[in-house]
């Protein structure tokens, strides 16, 4: 079976989502041109909109997710990046990445920010408990 979705985050930086990866403990496989999924789409889901199905499988960078054995594909559309994934059990991401893609989708979120603060010439402070993260920012 396959499940191919498109995580909704829009990616701006590769160089973030690198920064994200390492913090997940991913790895981002640069010029990678394949991800691995299913490998057929059997038309039991909806295909994420912008894709075609001669294109699944396929794109210019993957995320291999250490334990799993499907990846996240990273497509380019105009300047920014789009990821999608087989989000069938048996490939195993949803519970590396979290529902919804979330874990990754935070680490992203605060590496941008990191990356904004830095460029803004702001200290950036994080700030963990079990169940949320904080970012604080302070001007240096």
């Amino acid at each position: 079976m396959s499940h191919i979705s498109k995580i909704e985050l829009e990616i701006q930086s590769l160089e973030d989502l690198k920064l994200a990866c390492k913090r997940l403990g991913f790895i981002f496989q640069e010029n990678q041109k394949t991800y691995q999924w299913y490998g057929r789409f059997v038309g039991d889901s909806p295909i994420p909109e912008g894709i075609n199905i001669e294109d699944l499988g396929k794109c210019d960078h993957a995320i291999k997710v250490p334990e799993c054995t499907y990846e996240i594909g990273v497509v380019k559309r105009g300047s920014k990046y789009i990821l999608l994934w087989d989000s069938w059990h048996t490939g195993g991401l949803e519970k590396k990445i979290g529902p919804d893609a979330g874990l990754l989708k935070q680490a992203y979120t605060i590496e941008r920010i990191r990356h904004e603060a830095k460029r803004k010439k702001y200290q950036v402070k994080e700030i963990q408990n079990d169940q949320s993260m904080r970012l604080v920012l302070r001007v240096s």
